[in-house]
């Protein structure tokens, strides 16, 4: 029996199936079977199929406990390929690929569905063309044709291998779920917010601090609206453009302090609170809709549930079930790495490859042992950092990793002057633009953060992101430098997820989490030493696959815990 089949489910619930050749032609006659499930579940030797979707199929076949080794998605390959070919944006069904390959009319996609908890689906949402096999393996066959036309086939062809791996790695943690202790959590609220009022009313701790807010202003303002701050500041002889913290926590006012804490607590209340604990957790689980490759970069999102923004308080609810542990792992020093990997900077390499802390040994050699400003100058180089130190840091890092430097240095060019930019796989960032904070959300910089490199660029209200067009070439070539590196990084991960998830398969262990640096796994106690060097074996089988053999480690922190708020 050949290891590669193509499905693709009918509209009357059952399926057609395909045996695929060497070449991802069928090797035999299309047959219809009448159970969808039960189409898979008898041919456990298949180690790669060819659908249409993994997220309409996958989660199906995980209901009745069917798992499968790999899978060819159609549709991400269809989105990786129109980028690389610089038309990111044009539909991406399987339909519109069948289209466009014919020469007809291109149907949009359909709308992204509400990730609401409890939601089902409406009558009349839009559903996707169905696709018969016949014409989706007419699609698959043309989508080897263009891998083979890219720069680098082999690299791209790893990257579409990755990203399908990455899309049943998603499905598969929606369905396991994160465990979370609904009691402590309710432990926690009532801790730092006090009781609930009737009606749905800020609690009793939050309606403290608006009052201790408004009573130094001496008038009644709003802590919740940004402007009606700004306005009671201004009123105060003193100017801010916003109430974010770096900006307000060094002022001379006695509204700082409770405004502060209340902006805090506000936060954890709307994001966390009782009303999101009541809507995404059931039977000891936090299930969100992992999207792998929700951004241009490659980095996961989220489709509700702000999975990815857990603050550490409230990671206090997040228990592993009685007799399991949680072994939560965070990347060191990633994108430093990945810069030495893809750049192929000798010194670089030699110091991401020996040492456990990269930041002190790139300040030994270049920064006379000032960690920090090393630091800054690294990430300086990947994030575009031009005021200030920056400029000064910049030169002394191109001293000292001529090549690094170079290589971030020359995607800015490209992205400046409108060109394609590329990860080391293939993924590609196209020349368009919008909102600084977008951007910034997009390269993982919080907006809170004194240090936030959007504006030390260039001082400019404009930064690159997908979507629109923008005069600002500056801000886009800063977006590019940050793409190379961040993108570059999110293939590696998704290859080291795929390496991870193999061993759990062949473990009672879980894969419950993932956010671009940091993974958590869920398993026996007794099996908790096996997933932390299956982590380590994942994460060096990765660095090989994606950038080929190269000094450069890709360590990870991990920590056995019994509560995710204990690994850190």
């Amino acid at each position: 029996m050949s290891d590669r089949w193509a499905l693709a489910p009918a509209e009357d619930g059952g399926v057609e199936v395909a045996v695929l050749g060497p070449d991802g032609l069928p090797a035999g006659p299309v047959s219809r079977e009448a159970d969808f499930v039960e189409a898979v579940r008898s041919r456990p030797d298949v180690v790669r199929w060819v659908w249409r979707s993994t997220a309409e199929v996958y989660p199906r076949l995980l209901a009745t406990g069917v798992r499968v080794e790999r899978c060819y998605d159609i549709e991400d390959a269809e989105g990786l390929l129109l980028g690389h070919e610089g038309r990111l944006g044009e539909p991406r069904s399987a339909a519109a690929a069948l289209a466009r390959l014919r020469g007809g009319p291109v149907p949009p996609d359909p709308p992204q569905r509400s990730a609401e908890p409890g939601s089902q689906s409406s009558l009349f949402e839009p559903r996707p063309a169905h696709v018969p096999l016949r014409d989706l393996l007419e699609v698959y066959a043309d989508q080897q044709r263009r891998h083979d036309e890219t720069a680098h086939p082999e690299r791209m062809r790893l990257l579409t291998a990755a990203e399908s791996a990455g899309m049943l790695v998603a499905a598969e943690m929606n369905a396991w779920g994160l465990p979370w202790s609904a009691d402590v959590h309710r432990e926690v609220l009532h801790e730092l917010l006090g009781e609930r009022y009737a009606g749905g009313g800020e609690p009793r701790r939050l309606a403290e601090l608006a009052d201790e807010v408004s009573a130094a202003f001496g008038r009644r303002v709003r802590p919740d609206l940004p402007a009606d701050v700004v306005k009671a500041f201004a009123q105060a002889g003193i100017r801010v453009k916003s109430t974010r913290r770096w900006e307000i926590e060094s002022l001379d006012h006695p509204a700082v302090k409770p405004l502060i804490e209340y902006k805090k607590l506000y936060r954890i209340w709307v994001a966390h609170g009782w009303s999101w604990l009541q809507s995404w957790v059931r039977d000891g689980r936090f299930r969100p809709e992992y999207l792998a490759g929700g951004t241009v970069t490659g980095r996961w999102v989220t489709n509700g549930g702000g999975a990815l923004q857990i603050p550490k308080v409230i990671r206090r609810a997040v228990v592993a079930d009685p007799g399991w542990r949680l072994v939560v792992a965070d990347a060191d020093q990633m994108e430093p790495r990945v810069l030495a990997a893809i750049s192929r900077d000798p010194g670089l390499m030699e110091v991401a490859g020996r040492a456990s802390d990269l930041y002190q040994s790139v300040s030994d050699r270049a920064f006379s042992g000032d960690r920090a400003q090393a630091k800054l100058a690294v990430l300086g180089a990947v994030y575009g950092q031009t005021s200030g130190d920056g400029l000064k840091n910049l030169a002394l890092l191109r001293r000292r990793f001529p090549k690094a430097v170079a290589y971030v240095d020359d995607a800015a060019r490209a992205g400046e002057e409108g060109r394609l930019v590329r990860t080391w796989l293939g993924r590609t960032c196209p020349p368009v633009a919008g909102s600084a904070e977008a951007a910034s959300e997009e390269a993982g910089i919080p907006q809170d953060d004194p240090t936030d490199l959007t504006d030390a660029a260039g001082g400019t209200d404009q930064a690159w992101v997908p979507g629109y067009a923008s005069s600002n070439s500056r801000a886009r070539g800063r977006f590019a430098r940050n793409f190379v590196v961040q993108g570059s990084a999110a293939d590696w991960a998704l290859l080291m997820l795929a390496a991870l998830r193999r061993t759990c398969a062949d473990l009672a262990a879980e894969l419950v989490f993932f956010q671009h640096d940091e993974v958590i796994v869920h398993c026996p106690a007794e099996e908790a030493d096996s997933v932390v060097e299956a982590i380590r074996e994942a994460a060096d089988l990765a660095g090989r696959l994606t950038f080929g053999e190269t000094p450069v480690r890709f360590p990870f922190t991990t920590a056995v815990v019994e509560c995710y708020a204990d690994a850190k």
